[in-house]
């Protein structure tokens, strides 16, 4: 493959990249007793980029014989001439960054198991949700993703890159007869089928999806208000990717996101730093080489409260004179190179949960995404919370639900006054959209800080 991927390169008169990607996937849904999907396809085929007279041509195609081969080589260059004919602000440069060459693989399939036995498993799991008390509905859903990456540019890079990422979702839905609840697990994972596990069992995730929603049943709404809240790390991650990771990808920040021109300024309390990097072994987002070819590395985003790095491609990285990192990612070989997110967090501190609680009079601790949530340029969110329990005195007392926090990121980041010690990924089964999807993970310690809560208004009839 290496050597016919290289003869298409050689007859290239321009800069070009050329990315082979085999895919083989895997995807089942449980629903109700019933198997709802059970999908094991393949996916194969090469993207080509070309840069001519200042502008990116792309071209894919599944065929590989040589002919398609050469004959995407030239619709990219051809792309790229036709564009940058209308194209006002010409590419000068691309960053020199660390370059892959070799191999770059983590992946064990040693202890996957077979389709069938997956499949026994996970109605297993789904009836055991469906057979507990005030549960009227359960659903477990499965993916894995067994990729195979060979870049090659003109520059000389040279790399095979070989992952497997699992994930898994168990949601169970609850009635009492007067009210209906979702409660909901997920993990997701770079490795093998028993990394997907390690930290709960299929059985530990199907009693915790029962238990909270059967909880959320009985649960009163909150009163809204600002408080003092403890966010777990689930909801630090999602802080750290939408909120703010976003607004810190280059090509959002050359298009005027909230932070544009903004690195060396104070954003956050000085207790918070904020990483993203595609090192971090099992997690859903570790990403050992971007799609550019380029070593992933660790980028601080916020450091100490200042801001620090934005998150670049090759391009942008030149535009803004600094290294790619590896934030270049596509979904598939039919996707261009988009700036992503990886795996972004909040390092952790030193306080511990139990020191954070203590020193709340009124507030609020709160767990998990609940359903549905935004972000936007300008780091205003707003986002459903799936667990929250009444912290009165400095006890964690009674559980609430209904929901929703809001703010403006990088004000509730200015707010934080304890940084837990027990950094976690939690994103679980998380999926960034940024015009194709690209599988990340996030997380933090828990974090204690000011929140707008959206739940219960004086006057409101439940």
């Amino acid at each position: 493959m290496i050597k016919k991927l290289k003869e298409a390169l050689e007859k290239s008169e321009h800069w070009t990249e050329i990315r082979y990607h085999h895919r083989q996937q895997t995807s089942i849904e449980i629903k109700n007793g019933e198997v709802s999907k059970v999908e094991d396809s393949t996916l194969a085929g090469v993207g080509v980029r070309c840069l001519v007279n200042g502008c990116w041509g792309f071209a894919a195609t599944a065929d590989m014989s040589e002919e398609a081969l050469a004959k995407a080589v030239r619709e990219a260059a051809s792309a790229a001439r036709v564009g940058s004919t209308l194209r006002k602000k010409k590419i000068e440069k691309i960053a020199e960054g660390e370059m892959a060459q070799g191999e770059y693989i983590y992946a064990d399939e040693g202890d996957d198991v077979q389709l069938k036995e997956k499949i026994d498993r996970f109605l297993n799991a789904e009836e055991l949700i469906r057979n507990k008390e005030d549960i009227i509905s359960g659903i477990v859903n499965y993916s894995k993703y067994n990729d195979k990456k060979i870049i090659l540019n003109t520059e000389g890079t040279q790399a095979e890159v070989k992952d497997i990422k699992h994930d898994i979702g168990v949601v169970a839905v609850g009635n009492n007869g007067t009210s209906q609840e979702v409660g909901s697990v997920s993990a997701g994972v770079t490795g093998g089928w028993n990394d997907l596990f390690a930290e709960k069992s299929m059985m530990e995730m199907v009693e915790e999806a029962v238990n909270i929603a059967r909880t959320k049943l009985e649960a009163e709404y909150a009163q809204g208000g600002e408080y003092t809240v403890i966010l777990d790390p689930m909801l630090v991650g999602v802080l750290a990717h939408e909120a703010i990771g976003h607004t810190v990808e280059a090509d959002f920040v050359m298009s005027g996101s909230i932070v544009q021109d903004k690195i060396g300024e104070k954003v956050a309390s000085e207790k918070v730093t904020m990483i993203d990097d595609g090192n971090v072994e099992k997690t859903a987002g570790m990403t050992l080489v971007d799609d550019e070819g380029t070593v992933a590395q660790k980028t601080t985003i916020i450091e100490d409260g200042i801001l620090n790095e934005y998150l670049h491609n090759r391009e942008s990285a030149a535009e803004f004179a600094v290294k790619p990192k590896g934030n270049a990612r596509a979904f598939t070989y039919r996707d261009e190179p988009l700036i992503r997110m990886t795996n972004t967090y909040i390092e952790e501190g030193d306080s511990s949960f139990e020191e954070m609680v203590s020193e709340i009079d009124n507030g609020y601790y709160l767990k998990g995404l609940g359903q549905g949530g935004q972000a936007d340029a300008n780091a205003e969110f707003m986002f459903g919370v799936q667990e929250a329990y009444k912290i009165e005195d400095g006890q964690i007392t009674d559980p609430v639900k209904g929901i929703t926090i809001s703010g403006q990121a990088f004000n509730v980041l200015n707010s934080v006054d304890a940084v837990g010690d027990d950094l976690r990924f939690a994103l679980g089964r998380g999926y960034c959209g940024k015009g194709q999807l690209a599988k990340v993970d996030a997380g933090g310690p828990h974090l204690r800080c000011k929140v707008t809560i959206g739940g219960k208004q004086e006057g409101d009839v439940q």
